[in-house]
């Protein structure tokens, strides 16, 4: 009698069908995570070139700010609020310190700068990580699959020769249908684990991309705020 392989999962022992309910989840989650990069990834490309148009063309760093609120998946957008804020609190301590000697304007000039990077590496940080959430996730199952449906293969072929142990008979018609099911679940394991390795990669390389886009908006603005700086001396 010829099953599918339908009949074969649902024909397997316990543990058989407790690997292909885990591979299940691992594929379920795995997919779930993968269409949600996809819209996530898609509205972060959409929102910061729309925010770095918005940017470039603002007559100041106020307009910047207010037209930055409006992009809430872009990361630049986020990186520039951050240091948008810290510019704020600085300026407000400067103005308490107009009548101090330049050598001291020239200090808190330095340190604007050192407080502005690290304001604005926190908020990269932050948003990369969070870009990058659930990634792992893709990895694990990327490794673990294979072995997990190797393990209900192995477990499959360990029944069968203990079957064919009890029947006395070793002919084929006796063997197929057993090794039939545990070559299922090696099958299982792997269309499980390639979708989610060729998708960690694709997303790991989508957010180092992001990653140095926003390096490179970091330094442009540190570069603007710099020179605005330097002006002042």
């Amino acid at each position: 009698m010829q099953l599918s392989i339908t009949d074969m999962i649902l024909h397997a022992g316990p543990v058989g069908q407790f690997v292909m309910l885990t591979l299940l989840v691992f594929s379920i989650t795995s997919w779930s995570i993968v269409f949600m990069k996809i819209r996530l990834f898609k509205r972060v490309k959409d929102d910061s070139s729309e925010f770095l148009e918005s940017f470039w063309s603002s007559s100041n760093l106020s307009e910047a700010h207010k037209a930055s609120e409006d992009f809430e998946y872009s990361p630049e957008a986020a990186v520039f609020s951050a240091g948008y804020t810290e510019l704020q609190k600085i300026n407000k301590i400067r103005n308490r310190n107009d009548e101090k000697e330049s050598s001291e304007s020239l200090e808190m000039q330095l340190a604007t700068m050192d407080n502005l990077k690290r304001a604005m590496r926190k908020a990269h940080f932050q948003h990369v990580n969070q870009l990058g959430a659930s990634l792992p996730f893709l990895a694990t199952t990327g490794s673990a699959a294979p072995f997990i449906g190797l393990f209900g293969t192995v477990w499959g072929i360990m029944v069968s020769f203990h079957d064919i142990g009890q029947r006395g008979s070793a002919s084929l018609a006796v063997v197929a249908p057993g090794i039939s099911e545990a070559l299922v679940a090696t099958a299982a394991g792997l269309a499980v684990a390639i979708p989610a390795v060729i998708a960690y990669n694709h997303f790991s390389n989508k957010l180092d991309g992001v990653d140095s886009e926003i390096e490179d908006f970091s330094t442009d603005f540190l570069n603007l705020v710099e020179r605005d700086l330097l002006s002042r001396v």
